[in-house]
């Protein structure tokens, strides 16, 4: 399998750590160095479009997201943080190519490096394995023969099995009669 990772400069002595452990991470699922393209982008919200980019050429099994952003003062975070994580799903569900979000969103600095290795594991390692589990998922699924499509498909309309509720029910007319 190859795999893309995207990763962002900013905030690098996280990111840096996230990027080793996920490549740790491929190398160990079997992997070869030769099948894993690193691309580095300036920040988090660069990562959904450079994303695309790779998962487009069809050239990959999986692509990693891998970013560190940090709460600040202003609401500056919460919008990057939205877009980011809008921009690596429709990534995802558009291309048909899986993408693990590696994107650590932490409120301080402590939080990212005890997320980056320490503490609380390394989330990069763990984006890489749901990378891995993910490109095997969609190939097994691909390589079975669909149940669905072995059967002659009859648009609704046409169809007798329209399931019955309340509003496929004749609606009764009502007469307002005059009082004298």
């Amino acid at each position: 399998m190859c795999f893309a990772v995207v990763v962002s400069r900013f905030n690098s002595f996280i990111t840096e750590r996230l990027l080793l452990s996920a490549i740790d991470a491929l190398l160990q699922a079997g992997a070869k160095k030769k099948d894993i393209d690193v691309v580095r982008v300036p920040g988090a919200f660069e990562i959904p479009l450079a994303a695309r980019k790779l998962a487009e050429t069809k050239k990959y099994d999986a692509i990693i997201c891998l970013g560190c952003l940090l709460r600040g003062d202003t609401a500056h975070y919460d919008v990057i943080v939205n877009e980011v994580t809008r921009g690596v799903g429709q990534s995802a569900q558009e291309t048909g190519v899986p993408h693990a979000f590696g994107v650590l969103t932490c409120e301080t600095l402590e939080q990212a490096i005890d997320r980056a290795g320490l503490k609380m594991g390394n989330k990069g390692f763990e984006a890489a394995l749901a990378a891995v589990e993910m490109a095997s998922l969609k190939a097994a699924i691909s390589r079975q023969p669909s149940a669905v499509s072995k059967k002659k498909q009859v648009p609704r309309s046409a169809r007798n099995d329209k399931p019955k509720n309340r509003n496929d029910k004749p609606k009764k007319k009502t007469t307002k009669t005059k009082r004298k």
